[in-house]
């Protein structure tokens, strides 16, 4: 590893903490690693697991799966034991490449038919989820990553071209399904580098940041690039509002890919520590995969200036609509216009296309990008019409074109025969003082069929008052709109990502009530 003490403004190459690679270190490394898989067996239309959390070496194993024709299939390392051997032997991965304290947890639930390399957790991880040095060593007699990567000699061969990372979706509604990309050719990986250039501004020259789980598609697809094409990739193993300002400077980083929740937790911070920080290099940060408020986008534009942009889309589409900051200030709440790539249709429950303004579930298609279900063509037959496919989003497009989301359909709320969602209440909860967090869902009630709650969480030494919440919601939405229970919550579950895991909280209402809907 390159020295630490280098100049961080100009060093190019991938990190990871104190670590320090540069590009032609890297590419040493994933051919080490593409030879040491080669010699296990694992080829063209193979899949390799990776069970870790943020770290460089995900990212070689990932590069490597990819440079001999496999499948690199990202695991979600906070999954049980049970939806890991699930994923496992569906995709019939023949290697996991695993962090030794995740092991240690699920090593029980790893098919015998899987060889197992294992990660040694670096102090860069460590440290921020409070895990043990005995945890995080390697355990005697197995296979130890970092050990037979400096045994191997780089693969001469070329890089296979074609395959890419293999995600599994949350499986809310029965087991994951993997989402297996169509092999690219050289055109259309060359056409693939463009749009991401274009839409997540990580192309040549770039210094790029990913402080989201590389599990999830936007930040892998984005690391993927980055640490490819860009000058520099930073990658963050857990995030921290202060940690993240600091690094932008120390870095000279010029762009990011982030969800929501991160800006909201970025705006909390005190004016002095927003203010201490050099951020005038900052040129493109890309956000997605959750609704942002229209007024956490203003006051981050505001703050960052109009380097803020989002695209919508999912795990099967791709990125199929893009918005820029002009956009986003003259359009607030919209995801933007189709990007010229992809095509959106908002259609009703029997198919037909509906008129502007009006909401309706969307459908799009991204030729470039098409994929299949691992194993269950069928279940990508039930998502699609004519060829376009849907996430369960409902949305609508404008007059102009600009396309605005509602809120999922598993995430709307019907009280009363009155069709509720919640992403709208949620983006004026987040602008009540004290608010640090919050999540609206549905709840059983014998009247309605079900009605809206909220947990709420308050900022550190803020105390809330339910009923003044419920006022000031009645000030800004219909009264139907307003939840008739709000609970003061702590220490909410979360996924990765940071948002609320509103599943989690949702089901146990459900549960006592003997129903799902």
């Amino acid at each position: 590893m390159t020295n630490t003490t280098i100049g961080k403004t100009t060093f190019k190459g991938i990190v990871c903490g104190s670590r320090h690679l540069t590009h032609d270190e890297f590419q040493h490394d994933v051919k080490r690693a593409a030879s040491m898989f080669s010699k296990m067996g694992v080829g063209e239309g193979a899949c390799v697991g990776i069970f870790m959390r943020n770290d460089i070496h995900f990212m070689t194993a990932n590069h490597a799966a990819n440079y001999v024709g496999a499948y690199a299939v990202l695991i979600n390392w906070h999954l049980a034991g049970e939806e890991l051997t699930y994923i496992l032997n569906d995709s019939e991965a023949r290697v996991l490449v695993i962090h030794a304290d995740l092991y240690r947890a699920v090593k029980d639930a790893i098919p015998a038919s899987v060889s197992c390399l294992l990660v040694e957790t670096h102090e860069g991880i460590r440290k921020p989820f409070g895990l043990t040095v005995d945890q995080c060593a390697v355990p005697e007699g197995q296979a130890d990553w970092q050990c037979l990567l400096e045994s191997e000699h780089p693969l001469q061969s070329p890089p296979v071209q074609g395959p890419s990372s293999m995600l599994f979706t949350s499986g809310t509604t029965g087991h994951p399904k993997g989402v297996r990309r169509i092999p690219l050719n050289a055109d259309g990986a060359a056409s693939m580098r463009d749009f991401r250039t274009r839409v997540y501004g990580c192309g040549p020259g770039a210094r790029c940041t990913v402080p989201g789980p590389l599990y999830h598609s936007a930040p892998n697809g984005y690391a993927m690039q980055a640490s490819k094409i860009s000058d520099l990739l930073v990658i963050v193993p857990k995030f921290d509002s202060e940690t993240f300002l600091a690094l932008i400077e120390e870095y000279r980083l010029t762009g990011a890919i982030m969800v929501p929740i991160m800006f909201i937790r970025l705006l909390k911070l005190p004016a002095e520590v927003r203010n201490k920080f050099d951020l005038s290099s900052l040129e493109f940060i890309i956000h997605a995969a959750a609704p942002c408020p229209a007024d956490v986008k203003r006051r981050m534009i505001e703050w960052f200036g109009p380097v803020i942009n989002e695209f919508y889309g999912s795990t099967e589409s791709s990125a199929v609509s893009a918005c820029n900051s002009e956009q986003a200030l003259a359009k607030p709440g919209s995801v933007g216009k189709t990007v010229p790539e992809a095509d959106i249709r908002i259609l009703d429950e029997e198919g037909n296309s509906l008129p502007a303004g009006v909401i309706g579930e969307i459908y799009s298609r991204f030729p470039l990008m098409d994929f299949t279900y691992n194993r269950k063509p069928e279940a990508r037959a039930a998502m699609e019409r004519d060829g376009y496919i849907t996430s369960g989003d409902m949305g609508y497009l404008d007059e102009e074109g600009f396309l605005f989301i509602a809120d999922r359909i598993k995430d709307m709320v019907i009280s009363g025969g009155v069709n509720i969602y919640p992403a709208e209440i949620e983006a004026v909860l987040h602008n009540y003082p004290g608010i640090k967090d919050c999540v609206i869902f549905g709840i059983p009630d014998e009247e309605f069929g079900e009605s809206l709650m909220a947990v709420v969480e308050a900022q550190d030494n803020i105390e809330l008052d339910t009923d003044h919440i419920k006022s000031y919601l009645r000030e800004h939405l219909a009264g139907f709109k307003v939840p008739r229970r709000i609970e003061i919550g702590r220490d909410l579950p979360r996924e990765d990502s940071g948002k609320i895991f509103k599943r989690k909280l949702r089901d146990q209402y459900w549960q006592q009530a003997g129903r799902k809907i």
